[in-house]
């Protein structure tokens, strides 16, 4: 079948060659926005297994913390790495494979013997995890399917309902296979890489073309600003994500089950955040999309630390809501900047910069809820978002259009 040239959004029309153009780019969106969906079920997945993995291997929280930031590292600040290779080889192998070997290695942590045992599998799979998203991301903006907000929101939201769903995902799975055989798990990985592999016949790698750094380096500033918006955000996000069942748990009584549905309540409405965010900057415009995100998500926070019962977790899920609005925005932004290099410019916005706040802060996190207890460290997560208000501010240059029709 021979490969098509798909247009993307914006005034003029290019080949991005990623690999999976097909002449129909409805199917190539929705099989990668599920596979986003299971290898995100499976990054979701570990954080709702700490408080077993600290209950049967007796880890410390700051323990929990460095198995959250090596995840983070090896999942997210190791994309630009695959990404690059990915502009460069237009090889499939990286997203078809991924959610197999993700849901693999991370459904085994419950069978680690050790610490050490379970940062390698944590390592590892986490690479799997960083290995899908830069290539399919490149592929999803070059698809022509929707507008461009919404094409990469469906796709990123799909991520982020996978994170939600992961950990109830884990909470109904303990409940039905021992722990000793919790690999089993691993069978919607399984069977969507399956899916993957059948998608991928139907189309045509293109021709490789050669890497130039120059785009890259000229829009240096605005790649590098929107990326510590994504970091800013990202450090509520990830610490959330890692913390959340053992704040619960620990602080607030509830059991381990109830825990983990709280972190999906978080994060489903952070999904449908993050949907209503693509869709939201396609009419409004990116800038005022991400005010809205940090201005309103600390206020909510802060009530659902302050508040009990169903105040505080309807204060939980607008947050998420809130919180996770940018979610396509800054990465659909960066891939106008550089539209040639699609698949890393998302790796350093979706990929990079968000495990950034994960690798660093996680771990800085649990070191200071051993000393200080998650309930006082808690709040001071509240502080990142609103410093995401003053780097907004300074997305004025260059004067250019973006995306969506407006100024930059």
């Amino acid at each position: 079948m021979r490969a098509t040239t798909i247009p993307r959004a914006g005034p003029t029309s290019t080949h991005l060659g990623t690999g999976w153009e097909a002449p129909r780019p409805w199917l190539v969106v929705w099989a990668l926005a599920l596979g986003h969906f299971t290898v995100d079920l499976y990054s979701g997945a570990v954080g709702a297994l700490q408080p077993f993995l600290v209950e049967r291997l007796g880890l410390s929280l700051t323990q929990v913390g460095l198995i959250g930031g090596l995840f983070a590292f090896a999942s997210s600040v190791c994309q630009p790495l695959f990404g690059l290779v990915a502009d460069r080889l237009r090889t499939p192998v990286f997203v078809v494979l991924a959610p197999f070997v993700a849901g693999v290695l991370i459904s085994s942590l419950p069978l680690a013997p050790g610490f050490e045992v379970v940062l390698i599998l944590a390592a590892i799979g986490g690479s799997a995890v960083a290995a899908f998203h830069p290539q399919a991301s490149a592929s999803v903006a070059a698809s022509g399917y929707l507008g461009h907000g919404s094409r990469m929101a469906l796709f990123l939201s799909s991520g982020t309902l996978g994170l939600s769903v992961g950990p109830t995902y884990v909470s109904l799975a303990s409940k039905i296979v021992p722990l000793e055989q919790f690999y089993q798990v691993a069978l919607p990985g399984a069977l969507v890489t399956a899916l993957l592999m059948v998608v991928r016949s139907g189309a045509r790698m293109a021709v490789p073309e050669r890497v130039s750094w120059e785009p890259l380096r000229a829009s240096a500033r605005p790649i590098a600003l929107l990326s510590l918006l994504v970091v800013l955000r990202s450090v509520l996000q990830t610490s959330m994500g890692q913390f959340l069942p053992l704040y619960l748990h620990l602080e607030r009584g509830l059991s381990i089950s109830e825990a983990n549905y709280a972190l999906t309540l978080f994060m489903g409405a952070g999904a449908i955040g993050g949907f209503t965010g693509g869709w939201l900057a396609d009419r409004i415009g990116p800038r005022r999309v991400i005010r809205v995100s940090m201005a309103t998500t600390v206020p909510l926070f802060l009530l659902f630390l302050m508040t009990k019962g169903l105040l505080s977790f309807v204060c939980l899920a607008l947050s998420g809501f809130f919180l996770l609005l940018t979610i396509p925005v800054m990465v659909v932004m960066a891939q106008q900047r550089v539209p040639t290099h699609a698949a890393t410019v998302a790796a350093l916005t979706m990929g990079f910069a968000w495990g950034t706040a994960g690798m660093v802060f996680v771990p800085m996190v649990g070191w200071a809820a051993d000393r200080w207890t998650l309930a006082k460290v808690f709040p001071m997560l509240g502080a990142f978002p609103a410093l995401g208000l003053i780097i907004e501010s300074r997305l004025t240059e260059p004067k250019e259009q973006n995306p969506y029709g407006g100024r930059t």
